[in-house]
């Protein structure tokens, strides 16, 4: 009997407060809003497990079109529990990590929409320039820069 073959990762999702503000960000960082809906119903719900719920999506895009990234606000039922200030050793699912061109670049302009850097850009070996930056709404997000080819 044949085993079925994983075909591909479609998205990562991630719930926050503020869509407008998540989209904003992400757009920073330099993802594309590939699209933007609201799900609801009983159907949904069947899905997630939460009965009848409401939630706004924004579907974005990684540049090379192969990565997303799915943002929920969820209007109904509310949120039940908040993870944003979990240390990066913490179980269950924690960031998404993105490789950048210019990582210094990127951080500072990201502080000054209100992101922190959570330890400092470090330099791992002669490959990789690495950083955790949280969001002003508090989502860890990991930030790389590849060295090899520079």
């Amino acid at each position: 009997m044949a085993k079925n073959k994983l075909l591909r990762m479609d998205n990562v999702g991630i719930v926050v407060e503020s869509l407008d503000e998540a989209i904003s960000f992400f757009t920073e960082i330099g993802l594309k809003l590939e699209g933007r809906a609201k799900v609801e119903g009983e159907w949904a719900g069947r899905v997630t497990g939460l009965d009848s719920q409401c939630v706004e999506i924004a579907m974005m895009i990684t540049p090379d079109g192969h990565s997303r990234l799915e943002i929920s606000k969820f209007i109904a039922p509310p949120t039940v529990s908040d993870h944003r200030n979990a240390p990066v050793n913490s179980l269950g699912y924690l960031r998404a990590m993105f490789t950048v061109e210019d990582i210094d670049e990127l951080v500072a302009r990201l502080i000054k929409h209100g992101a922190q850097l959570v330890g400092e850009v470090v330099r791992y070996e002669n490959s990789y320039k690495l950083c955790y930056i949280r969001a002003k709404d508090g989502l860890l997000i990991g930030l790389a820069e590849q060295l090899i080819n520079k």
